[in-house]
Parts: structure tokens; sequence; C-alpha cells
């Protein structure tokens, strides 16, 4: 059933590209990568008959370019007369490597599913673009959470396809401290579980799975929000078995653990001086995985010639973490880096 905003947009056109012996950063290979992704509106070709209004957007870990089709996402954005009206741009959100309908271990690889990374993930979504979907120059690309580290290694990988940048929930530097230990902690206790099997299991290692799933209700947790939706023990219980339950239905623990560690050679910190288009960088200060007393972001901004630093302030719409993908919050800021990237 399509949720209302989809009833206000051009219908998702879902497809596939195989990628014919991909190699991977560890030199691995796979005869056939598949990468899925849904459009929506049609490619414009100006005067030299190249697309100028491809909009890229990528998902975040666990996610798939679905969760952007929501009442609040693309309600907001795709909408006639939104910020990114689909009747006007082309859209293209892919499952990256891993996740949702694209190749991932639990195809049937298991734990000998090649060991992919960020950078991977990057470049077969600029294969998609440029071989199959017949893409050389993008007018926008975003993303959030993972989405928006993979819009930092755009940036530098490919500094000419695109007119502006928009990571959001995301920092420009190796995953480290609180936030890999939260992911190692996550893939150990799926590792620990017996029932795991090396990844052989014929049912989902419950103990280990449900271990993990606390490591990532913590990160994207609001406590703010959180206290007032759960003023009492009951009310937070229920809540937290809500969400529990929800990943566990969702999960799949070899899935999972690729997912994880695929952000462990991420870092663009090196490269950010290569970043030539107008980079607008989008946080909140609520956000558990990347808190602002780090001063992280303060810092490396400074290294992007045209980069700006935006984080929000914590209120009663902002959601830690999951800020990301509310509009209503940061979409004047969007609206703003796009008339200062037409320019």
């Amino acid at each position: 059933m399509q949720t209302k905003a989809q009833q206000k947009f051009p219908t998702p056109v879902d497809g596939d590209y195989i990628l014919s012996n991909f190699e991977f950063e560890t030199k691995e290979k796979l005869p056939q990568l598949n990468i899925h992704y849904a459009s929506i509106g049609k490619p414009h070709q100006n005067k030299n008959g190249v697309v100028d209004n491809a909009v890229l957007i990528m998902h975040g870990t666990t996610g798939s370019g679905q969760q952007f089709l929501s009442d609040l996402f693309a309600g907001n954005l795709f909408v006639s007369g939104g910020l990114l009206d689909a009747n006007k741009y082309f859209i293209i959100l892919p499952d990256g490597i891993g996740h949702g309908k694209s190749s991932k271990p639990s195809n049937g690889l298991l734990m000998a599913f090649p060991k992919y990374t960020y950078t991977d993930m990057v470049k077969a979504d600029y294969l998609l673009l440029t071989q199959h979907l017949g893409i050389s120059h993008l007018r926008l690309v975003m993303g959030t959470s993972m989405g928006g580290m993979h819009t930092w290694q755009w940036g530098y990988t490919y500094p000419d396809f695109m007119d502006a940048l928009m990571p959001l929930a995301s920092l420009p530097v190796e995953i480290a401290g609180r936030n890999r230990m939260l992911r190692k902690m996550a893939i150990n206790l799926i590792e620990m579980d017996p029932a795991w099997q090396g990844g052989a299991y014929l049912q989902q290692p419950k103990l280990g799975l449900a271990g993990a799933i606390s490591s990532l209700v913590f990160m994207v947790s609001a406590p703010l929000q959180w206290q007032a939706k759960a003023p009492t023990r009951a009310m937070a219980d229920s809540m937290l078995a809500s969400m529990e339950d929800r990943y566990a239905a969702s999960l799949d623990a070899n899935d999972f653990i690729y997912q994880l560690d695929a952000s462990r050679n991420y870092d663009p910190s090196p490269h950010l001086q290569k970043i030539t288009a107008p980079l607008f960088a989008i946080n909140s200060a609520d956000d558990q995985v990347n808190p602002p007393e780090l001063k992280v972001m303060d810092r490396e901004i400074k290294k992007v010639k045209n980069g700006r630093y935006i984080l929000l302030p914590i209120t009663e719409k902002t959601s830690g973490h999951g800020t990301h993908s509310n509009p209503t919050i940061w979409g004047d800021y969007l609206k703003q880096l796009l008339a200062l990237s037409a320019e």
C-alpha cells in the first residue's frame, strides 16, 4: 500500500544492476554483484545532452532506499512544490551493498561474502549511475548517517561529479572512540553466541543478536524525547520491548556484522581539501552517534573550501540521530544549499 506521500509524487520505479566481477577493496571478487535501486521522476538533459537534474540520496546502516519514501521525508521533499519535487528532479535511491535488496551475506554466501567497505559501496553506486543510468553529473549528493559518510567520500573521490553535497548525521573522520566500541561490542556479542555457528546458523542467534540490538538502541537514542515518551518505568519497558522486537524482526546477524564493520577503513579527514562543491554538513546536538562535544566537525569543516557546519539545537522536534530524516527541521538549509549551488 502506498503511503500518503507516495500518492503525491511519481510512482517509484524499482531496478537492479548487475556488476560483473566486481573487485572489492580487499581484492576479493564477486562474479555478480547486484545493486538494487528505486528512481523517482525522469532524467532531464541539457542542451549538451547531459542529465542535469539527478539527485542521489543514500541511506543509513541497516536501512535501504525504501526508508526515504516515508510521509515525513518524501512527504516534505518529493511532493509537488517540495524542495526535491520529483516532477522536476530525477531522484535515485540505491540500496547499498549488504543492504535492502542488493547483494548481501544472507543471500547465501554468509560469512564468505566479500568483506565490503564504504569505499566499495560508493564505487558500486558510482558505477550504477554512470554505466547503467547514464548519469555523468549530479545536482545533489546527500545521505543520512552511513549515507552521510558516503556523501563525504563522494565529495573527495569524484569532486567534479556534483553541484552540491549534504551529509546528515555524520563526521568526516575515522570511526573510533565510543562509536567504534559500540559497533565492535555488537559484533562481538553476535559472534560469542554459540548459536551463531561461525555464521552458518539455521535460525537467528537470538541471544547474540539481542545484545547487538542493545548497542543499536543506544546509538539511536534521544534522551530528552525518550524521557517525554516514556516518563514511567512501565512505559520505558514497553517502548524498549517494542524497539527490540522491531529490530529483531528486520535484522540478520551476518548482515548486521558486515553492516557495522563496513566502516572500519572510513576516514575522509586527509582528503577534505579535495572537496570543491558547496557542502552543508548538518548534525543534531542530541545525536548520540556524533556528539557535538567531540568538536570534530568544528575542526574538520575548516578543511573544506566551500563547507559549512550546521549544528541543530535540541528542541522538542529533534530526535537524536534520527533527526537526519526530518526535513521539517533542516529543510531551510537544503533550500539555501540548492540556491547557492545553482549560481
